[in-house]
């Protein structure tokens, strides 16, 4: 089933990371780590679709999305990032994006981060939060968003990698097997992974190298 739903805001969280808040549709309904298609309410894109993960939770009164903009790609998140306060989108039903396996430990890649923000608000707001580390990798420190709401839910269990900028009081390269080990400590719990290209898939090789189960390593679905 197809919703039309009405941008209540938008705003930039980055340079081309940004923030819709959207209409609810009466009676709609999801879970954290869940998405939907998404396309332009425009003849232009009726059979154009991407995904996105709900950065909202089901209890708000609004629906979410956080999405970065591709100018490079004349596509959805180009079009998208030109709409404005009162255009619309339409959305889909709601599908299984990421498992919620409860506490572990989130490694992202940029916007890979974003199926996570649901997923620990949900378990803040759950009070199942503790024990939850977050390694979120970027470029630059200007592309980390999101930055004070990780700190207050992470505190310390918030750590931030930068790989093109060597700066305090950030980590500096690639997220690979010598950093996993040096920063997680049990790798018997679930790990969430998301990111550009082959990053997840390059992850779950160091994590199963260091004792990680497949049943424990959550990729997008």
């Amino acid at each position: 089933m197809e919703h039309k739903i009405e941008i209540k805001q938008k705003k930039w969280l980055t340079h081309n990371v940004m923030q819709f808040t959207l209409e609810k549709p009466k009676g709609f309904t999801y879970s954290a780590g869940q998405a939907v298609e998404v396309t332009l309410d425009d003849p232009e894109f009726k059979d154009k679709w991407a995904p996105f993960t709900f950065t909202s939770l089901n209890k708000y009164a609004h629906l979410e999305f956080t999405i970065k903009a591709y100018p490079k790609h004349e596509g959805i998140t180009l079009a998208l990032s030109k709409l404005e306060k009162g255009d619309h989108l339409v959305i889909s039903d709601p599908w299984d994006s990421f498992k919620n396996k409860g506490p572990g430990v989130f490694i992202a890649g940029g916007t890979g981060v974003t199926p996570f923000i649901a997923l620990l608000r949900q378990m803040e707001a759950d009070g199942k939060v503790d024990g939850s580390k977050l390694l979120f990798s970027n470029k630059n420190e200007a592309d980390i968003f999101l930055d004070e709401e990780f700190k207050r839910i992470l505190g310390d269990n918030f750590i931030k990698v930068l790989t093109q900028e060597k700066k305090e009081p950030y980590f500096y390269g690639r997220i690979d097997k010598a950093f996993l080990k040096n920063v997680v400590n049990d790798f018997d719990q679930p790990f969430y992974l998301c990111g550009p290209e082959n990053f997840a898939d390059e992850i779950k090789g160091y994590l199963k190298e260091l004792g990680a189960g497949d049943d424990l390593v959550n990729i997008s679905l």
